[in-house]
């Protein structure tokens, strides 16, 4: 995979030579095989040389239609093969992984029209994998779906079961596999972040082991999601220092796919994760051998003070409306028992090493208990400074979970991320806010980005249709969003802000015998790419999502009408709880720009071609407040035409 798609000649710049090549492609072959050539993505190859000739980061504001990821991916891969080492995409989240890599998609496309062999690799988190452990106690169980856990145990490649047999990389276990299964039923043989894979007897024929050890020799892409890159750069250090491999290979370039995301990926890949069973069962190994008095009766003072603590946890926690959280008051009660607990902790490390130079543990085992200390010290530490700190818990059938997140990530993506001399892409419709690139730069740590912006190609005057529906409270809007199917027979795209209001509508329904005329896909009934693809290919069928305001990509008469349930405000959490008291006016600078944000990302999954035509149906009581309806106005194409249908169907105005 080392040749250029080029004659390359050693003794001129490699990058104008590339630039000139991707102008070809552009202008010659893509033409020649039906491709439209747009003015747009001309402009926007011409501006990411600037990125990789300087190897600095650039904001690439694009709208739908200029071709954007066709664009990323010619340099991508041609830098790749001039610094041997591959890129990494990361995307906003797996299901556009999906999209990436499916055989029609761009990777493919590109591969076949230019005569490309493009060796693209998935590096999949690890919550997209079977974990064994988890699968070999559900398949035991006797509840309704242990027949099917079963069924999948057997399924597995014959080396699971024989370790002998494998003989060549194999993948498996992947969630794409098991389309069938809902997020639930995944949820309990899935990896997840209370699994200890270093010391697990299964993690040599596992499919996120051998998966991983598959894309690290990647020679053109490595294709992840923002969360397994942030992951990827927080452990780092740390997997070095326990003589493993870091998640990803060395890279040559980084593009951010819908990189206005990036930030929420970068707090949740430095959230720390605590629970009383998991310390215990972790800190216990250290008592398998001999160890003095002093260390033993510290470690089970420490047992006693971590469940003191989360019952305190438990006892002060309430649950917080609209969310699967629960918020607890910091009082000086509770930060005596964290005080405490961190103590008993740091006095463990002390005792370790002394006891470590005694000989009496097993090594390995001391390693992942120091580590693990190290953790919980290092998310304790955050209590010392609750006006930087975001904490929650969440509770299931082990218990209560702790979580603590820093507020601000923008110091150590500035360090670890930007700091680097690669080129760095951010890629997205929406990156700016009123034409300027501050708000991003600033809030991610960036320092003189290159930036520009370019608009969509498409004629949203022409193809788009938008109404407005302000609803009064009390009112109930499913019989006004059968009435909306009727218009484009099916054939929608329903957008829900969140999990609940989903369910809600998916339970409310079965009230309306009228609603059989439709095919209902709900998110989390099945593999998300899985639904996408039946959505697609099921024309008149309706899908019902939280997580696609962004990256869905379905041009044709299948999504014709896409419905805003409500308007996507920031949720009555944690995370945005903190950010509105840090505001001056927390509506205004937290729950508009997050609204305005996320609803241009939902209008923006209507129009995917020029042949597109399709309508834009937005509700919620919101809509009521003369200053919300007009920032929405706003939101939408220039030239679409909008009519206002207040709560009775005869009250309609333009917008």
């Amino acid at each position: 995979m080392t040749t250029y798609p080029f004659a390359f000649d050693p003794s001129k710049p490699f990058i104008e030579q590339a630039s000139d090549w991707i102008a070809d492609v552009f202008y010659e072959v893509l033409p020649e095989v039906g491709f439209e050539v747009r003015d747009e993505q001309i402009y926007m190859a011409f501006q990411l040389e600037r990125a990789y000739k300087e190897k600095k980061t650039i904001f690439a504001e694009a709208g739908v239609g200029t071709g954007k990821t066709l664009v990323y991916l010619l340099y991508a891969i041609a830098y790749a093969r001039y610094t041997r080492k591959p890129a990494v995409i990361a995307c906003a989240d797996e299901s556009l992984i999906e999209q990436l890599v499916k055989p029609e998609g761009d990777i493919a496309k590109l591969a076949q029209h230019l005569s490309l062999t493009i060796d693209a690799r998935l590096g999949k988190s690890p919550d997209q994998y079977i974990c064994l452990n988890k699968l070999d106690e559900v398949r035991g169980g006797l509840d309704e779906d242990a027949d099917v856990f079963r069924d999948i145990y057997q399924g597995l490649p014959d080396f699971v079961h024989f370790p002998d047999t494998l003989q060549s990389f194999t993948p498996y276990g992947n969630r794409k596999e098991y389309p069938d299964l809902t997020d639930g039923q995944w949820s309990r043989l899935g990896w997840d972040v209370f699994q200890d894979c270093l010391v697990c007897h299964q993690r040599h024929r596992c499919g996120q082991t051998l998966s991983r050890d598959h894309y690290r020799k990647a020679a053109d892409l490595v294709i992840c999601s923002h969360d397994f890159y942030m992951e990827h750069v927080w452990t780092y250090e740390a997997r070095k220092r326990e003589g493993q491999l870091p998640l990803l290979p060395e890279h040559s370039s980084v593009v951010f796919d819908e990189g206005h995301l990036l930030e929420t990926a970068a707090q949740n890949a430095l959230t720390y994760k605590l629970k009383h069973t998991q310390f215990e069962s972790i800190i216990t190994r250290l008592l398998e051998g001999e160890v003095r008095e002093s260390l033993a009766m510290t470690i089970e003072d420490a047992i006693s003070q971590s469940e003191v603590l989360f019952a305190a946890l438990d006892k002060n926690s309430q649950p917080v409306q609209g969310s699967n959280r629960k918020e607890f008051i910091l009082n000086e009660s509770l930060i005596r028992e964290v005080n405490r607990f961190g103590e008993l902790i740091g006095t463990i490390e002390e005792e370790l090493v002394f006891e470590s130079g005694l000989f009496s543990l097993d090594e390995y085992q001391v390693k992942i208990v120091e580590e693990h200390l190290e953790m919980i010290q290092t998310a304790l530490a955050l209590f010392k400074r609750p006006e930087l700190l975001i904490s929650w818990v969440t509770e299931d059938q082990d218990g209560l979970t702790l979580v603590v997140m820093p507020k601000m990530v923008k110091e150590i993506l500035k360090e670890r991320v930007f700091a680097q001399r690669m080129p760095i892409v951010f890629s997205s419709a929406t990156l700016s806010v009123e034409g300027s690139f501050d708000y991003m730069a600033q809030s991610l740590g960036v320092e003189n980005p290159l930036t520009f912006s370019v608009a969509s190609p498409y004629d949203y005057s022409d193809q788009m249709q938008a109404a407005l529906y302000p609803l009064q409270a009390g009112y109930n809007p499913i019989p006004r969003v059968l009435t909306l199917l009727e218009k484009s027979q099916g054939r929608a795209l329903i957008l829900f802000p969140s999990q609940e209001e989903l369910t809600a509508f998916q339970t409310g329904l079965a009230a309306y015998p009228e609603a059989s005329a439709y095919r209902f896909l709900y998110e989390g009934s099945a593999e998300i790419s899985h639904l996408i693809s039946t959505f697609q290919n099921d024309e008149e069928s309706v899908l019902c999502a939280v997580t696609l305001w962004e990256g869905l990509d379905i041009p044709g008469p299948s999504l014709s009408h896409v419905i805003i349930w409500s308007l996507p405000f920031p949720p009555n959490d944690p995370v945005f709880t903190a950010l509105r008291k840090d505001a001056a006016d927390p509506f205004t600078e937290i729950d508009m720009p997050h609204m305005a944000l996320r609803l241009r990302q939902g209008i923006g999954r209507l129009i995917r071609s020029r042949s597109d035509q399709g309508l834009i149906s937005i509700m919620g009581q919101d809509l009521t407040r003369p200053e919300v309806r007009t920032q929405v106005e706003q939101l939408l194409p220039a030239g679409v035409e909008c009519t206002v249908i207040e709560g009775n169907p005869e009250g309609i105005k333009t917008c």
